[in-house]
């Protein structure tokens, strides 16, 4: 009898822990978003004929550049650290292609890191970018609507990592910039703005041309 209650508790304690983590399982809130209100509206705003036309955001990929590495190792170390930390998912380091003596680049040095995020951790993201960082940004006024490619991609320009809450101002030793770019499988620059702007993006307004 004593094995039997042990097994059955044994049992009970796997479907716990199968419930606890499909509960913990949620889909992010951008994601839901998308399903619900972005895709439906864009679909009526472009007369898309099917739901495979609708642009959707592929992938992020956020970028350290880093000269000054050059001269000294501990600035990679440092950028690494931050990116992983406001990413949540470990940097690739990028090496140089080639030698250039003028800036005493040698070829296969380190010289930055990025990270590319999809699914969970790209909506993820982009809601803390959009509602959280963002707006701590000084004297912000909104972001660029010119940054796109002509593919349907946007690149955004920071300027300084503590702008998002998991660094923590008291032990940075350096302000390090960073480039942030939306992956989109958008048609046009319009398209994937429509797309971004749905998320929340904060697109200054643009200007009306009454010529």
């Amino acid at each position: 009898m004593a094995e039997k209650k042990k097994e059955n508790k044994k049992a009970d304690n796997k479907e716990t822990t199968k419930q606890e983590v499909a509960e913990s399982k949620v889909s992010p809130r951008l994601f839901d978003k998308y399903k619900s209100e972005i895709a439906p509206n864009l679909m009526k705003q472009f007369s898309y004929k099917s739901v495979m036309e609708v642009p959707k955001l592929q992938k992020i990929v956020v970028n350290m550049g880093l000269g000054a590495a050059v001269q000294d190792s501990k600035v990679l170390d440092e950028a690494v650290k931050d990116l992983e930390t406001i990413t949540g998912q470990k940097a690739s380091i990028r090496a140089a292609k080639k030698s250039i003596s003028n800036f005493k680049l040698r070829e296969g040095m380190k010289i930055g890191a990025t990270v590319t995020l999809r699914r969970e951790r790209m909506y993820e993201f982009l809601d803390r970018l959009v509602t959280i960082a963002m707006p701590r940004i000084r004297d912000f006024r909104g972001v660029s609507d010119k940054s796109f490619d002509g593919r349907g991609n946007y690149t955004l320009g920071v300027k300084e990592q503590i702008i998002f809450p998991e660094i923590n101002i008291d032990k940075v030793t350096r302000v390090l910039g960073m480039d942030i770019t939306f992956v989109t499988t958008s048609k046009s620059d319009n398209e994937a703005y429509e797309l971004l702007r749905s998320f929340g993006f904060p697109f200054k307004k643009k200007e009306i041309n009454n010529a």
